[in-house]
C-alpha cells in the first residue's frame, strides 16, 4: 500500500521483524499500539501472530480493519449490485455532486470562513470524494453495509484520495501549484487481501494511554509520534474522509476541529507521563519502542525513562529520513529500538 504518511514503517518493517521474533513465540499476542497505516499490523498477521491494532485516528481504524480482519473480499450482499469490483465501479460512475470537499478543498469552492479557495484536490476529484462519501453514508444509514464493508469502502477512498492529493507530504497545507499526480482522476481500486486464518485479531480505536489498561499481550510494539507535529492536524483531510462527516473548515488550510485527537507524545513536557502510563497499566511484560534520533527526547533521556520499568536493551537501525519539503537535513538517520523487559 503506497501511502504518504509521516513515520510510515513500511520501509523499516523488514528490519523490525527480526527483533519482534527474537522476543516472541509463534502465535503470541502482539500489540501494534499506534498502528497508523497498519503496515506493521499486517506483517505481524502474516507472520502468525495474534494482533491487537490500536490508533486514535478513524482512518487508521479503517486501514487496520481491512488489513487484519478481512479473510476474503467483501460480498456486499445487501446492496444487490454485484461483487466487490461491481460496487467500486458503481461508486466510480455516480453522477458527481458538490459537497464539503468541493466547497472547502477545491479551487472551485467558496470556503464558508471566507478564506481563499483551497487546492487540495481538483474540482473533479473533490466532487468524486463528495459523491462517494455521500453514497457510503446513505448505505450505512440504511443498514446495507456491515462495519467491515464500510471500512473497505472508506479504505479504498482514502487510498485513492491520497494518491491525487495536492500536498508536499502532509495535509497541513496544500501546494500552490498542481503536481502531476494531483491532476489525475481518482480511481477506486480493490484492496489487496491475503487469505488467512483470523486468530483473534482485534482493532481498537482510542488513545494509547486509555487503551493500554484494557490490553493483555505478550509483547507491545510502540511507534509513537516523536515530533511536535500533531497527526490529527496534519492528516485532517484523511480523518474527514474516514468519518464521512461535515466538520467546520478552520483557517487558511481548512483544518477540521482536531483537539479531541491531540497526542501528548508531541509534547516534550507530557511525553514521559504518557510512556509511563502505558508501560505501567498494560498487562504486558515486554515492550519494543521505535523512536527517531530526530525526536523530542534524546537517546539518553529515553534510556533513563525506560530503565525505571525494567531491563532496557537498545538497538540502532539505519533508516531513511521522512522529508516533506526541501529540507537541508541529511537523508539518512538512525531509528532507536528500545526493548524493555518489566
Amino acid at each position: 500500500m503506497s501511502y504518504r504518511y509521516l513515520g510510515n514503517k513500511t520501509k523499516l518493517i523488514s528490519k523490525l521483524l527480526p527483533y519482534i521474533k527474537k522476543y516472541t513465540n509463534d502465535g503470541d499476542t502482539v500489540v501494534d499500539l499506534m498502528s497508523g497505516t497498519a503496515s506493521v499490523s499486517e506483517i505481524l498477521r502474516t507472520n502468525g501472530y495474534s494482533v491487537i491494532s490500536c490508533d486514535i485516528m478513524t482512518y487508521a481504524t479503517h486501514h487496520a480493519s481491512v488489513r487484519l480482519l478481512a479473510k476474503e473480499e467483501p460480498e456486499f450482499k445487501k446492496l444487490n449490485i454485484g461483487n466487490y469490483q461491481d460496487v467500486l465501479d458503481y461508486l466510480q460512475l455516480l453522477e458527481p455532486l458538490e459537497g464539503l470537499f468541493h466547497r472547502e478543498y477545491s479551487p472551485g469552492g467558496t470556503p464558508l470562513n471566507g478564506a481563499n479557495p483551497r487546492k487540495y484536490f481538483t474540482e473533479e476529484n473533490a466532487k468524486i470524494i463528495d459523491t462517494v462519501t455521500r453514497q457510503i453514508n446513505l448505505w450505512k444509514s440504511d443498514e446495507k453495509l456491515t462495519d467491515l464493508e464500510e471500512s473497505f469502502l472508506r479504505h479504498n477512498l482514502l487510498l485513492a484520495a491520497n494518491k491525487v492529493a495536492n500536498i508536499a507530504g502532509t495535509y497541513g497545507h496544500f501546494r500552490s501549484k498542481w503536481n502531476t499526480s494531483s491532476l489525475r482522476t481518482i480511481v477506486l481500486n480493490k484492496a489487496d487481501i491475503v487469505s488467512h486464518e483470523n486468530i483473534n485479531h482485534v482493532v481498537m480505536q482510542g488513545s494509547a494511554e486509555d487503551l493500554s489498561q484494557k490490553i493483555t499481550a505478550d509483547l507491545c510494539y510502540i511507534d509513537p509520534p516523536y515530533m511536535k507535529r500533531q497527526y490529527a492536524a496534519n492528516y485532517h483531510i484523511l480523518e474527514t474522509i474516514a468519518r464521512g462527516d461535515n466538520p467546520e473548515a478552520v483557517g487558511v488550510s481548512g483544518l477540521r476541529p482536531w483537539r479531541d485527537q491531540y497526542s501528548d507524545f508531541c509534547s516534550k513536557r507530557r511525553v514521559r507521563e504518557s510512556f509511563t502510563k502505558i508501560i505501567t497499566d498494560m498487562d504486558c511484560t515486554q515492550f519494543l519502542i521505535s523512536y527517531s534520533e530526530d525526536g523530542l527526547l534524546s537517546k539518553t533521556e529515553l534510556e533513563e525513562l525506560f530503565s525505571q520499568f525494567g531491563r532496557v536493551t537498545l538497538y540502532e537501525i539505519d533508516y531513511q529520513r521522512f522529508k516533506s519539503n526541501q529540507s537541508k537535513l541529511s537523508k539518512n538517520m538512525k531509528e532507536y529500538l528500545f526493548y524493555i523487559k518489566k
